[in-house]
């Protein structure tokens, strides 16, 4: 077995193009203290913490180090995994194919509407489930989203807010699979927010072309073979905990670091069980085991997630943390809130937005777009 590559998380790379420095954190870098001596020796700005190497030079300058000290294979990771995350970071991610249509997210963000087909969802429990469990509200809401500009439809069965209980598999695809039928029928492309591999199975025999977990495979050890089988796209979103555990009391050293750690992590597990990155969207999992500091380091950093070379996904609308934040309790009324977070995400290169409001959020990404790469063409 080879060696395994370095994880490259870059921080700055504006003058790479101009022949100047990449700013990169460097997670496993062969014999990394011997490379940051080199470093030192050359006057470069080089530290270890860790075992992160804070790396501040020329991508030819840091493989030159590297090569001092490191094995010829060791060197050659080494350089296409920077060279691989410098172009993901200059450049803009690709388009996420679907079995139903291609969402654009290499030219614009888009826009996935939330509907969650459940009585205790934190932002609106209730409003698309009545007592007779008819599906027809919640269609009609993802209806009225994709009138309002939504790219997609996010169909939940199973409330993931803080201390939620869990939802037998059988009444979660009760609830999700009419609406995902129907929707499906309608030519939208659907996405099924589920942990359990038998309602992300069921739900995309009915129409769904997306799984969208919130758990990173960690609550259903069937979940990742099975959406290896089926072949869909997958959003790997990190959690700390479980949705009852998640914010008992959340800890990291360095938020952003070890959520970059764990999502690269995962694609490289998901690519061994045959999921190829093409098919995999990130999302850093805002508000899940994450304490209001980590939620705003992670959106104020999030630029460097683009790194991984995948589609960010961010989800901050309507969450706890906006509300204590701004003094509102109620979620349906952090509008607010939730586009100023959608709005800095997107300047910072996140491409997929999950919203409860959705024609004010295509609006307020739109223009955060525009304003951090120039107005559509």
């Amino acid at each position: 077995m080879g060696a395994v590559a370095p994880i490259i998380r870059v921080r700055d790379a504006n003058l790479v193009d101009a022949g100047g420095a990449v700013h990169a954190v460097v997670t496993g870098l062969p014999r990394a203290a011997d490379v940051v001596a080199a470093l030192d020796a050359r006057g470069v700005v080089a530290s270890l913490d860790g075992g992160r190497a804070d790396l501040i030079a020329s991508p030819q300058t840091l493989t030159a180090a590297v090569a001092e000290v490191a094995d010829q294979a060791a060197v050659a990771g080494f350089e296409t995994v920077l060279r691989d995350a410098i172009a993901a970071w200059s450049g803009a991610p690709p388009d996420l194919h679907t079995a139903a249509g291609s969402l654009p997210t290499a030219s614009r963000p888009v826009v996935m509407g939330v509907v969650n087909v459940t009585p205790d969802s934190f932002s609106d429990g209730g409003h698309h489930l009545d007592g007779s469990g008819d599906p027809a509200l919640a269609i009609a809401a993802a209806r009225a989203m994709l009138d309002e500009g939504a790219d997609l439809i996010d169909v939940g069965g199973e409330s993931t807010r803080p201390g939620a209980d869990p939802v037998p598999a059988a009444e979660e695809l009760r609830r999700v699979l009419p609406v995902v039928s129907a929707l499906a029928a309608d030519g939208a492309i659907v996405a099924i927010d589920t942990i359990k591999a038998e309602v992300a199975r069921a739900a995309v025999e009915a129409g769904a072309v997306i799984v969208n977990d919130v758990s990173a495979g960690s609550l259903d050890p069937k979940l990742w073979p099975t959406v290896a089988e089926l072949g869909v796209p997958y959003v790997l979103t990190h959690i700390q905990g479980t949705p009852q555990t998640m914010q008992d009391a959340p800890h990291y050293d360095d938020v952003v670091a070890e959520v970059f750690e764990s999502l690269t992590q995962g694609l490289r597990s998901l690519g061994e069980l045959g999921v190829p990155p093409e098919r995999i969207v990130v999302d850093p999992g805002i508000g899940f085991g994450k304490t209001i500091e980590h939620n705003l380091a992670l959106l104020r950093q999030i630029r460097e997630l683009t790194s991984l070379g995948r589609p960010v996904m961010i989800g901050t609308s309507r969450k706890g943390f906006i509300g204590r934040l701004t003094g509102v309790d109620d979620p349906l009324d952090r509008l607010a809130g939730s586009l100023a977070t959608a709005s800095v995400a997107v300047a910072g290169g996140a491409r997929l937005v999950r919203a409860h409001d959705v024609a004010d959020t295509v609006r307020a990404v739109t223009l955060a777009h525009a304003v951090a790469v120039g107005p559509p063409a």
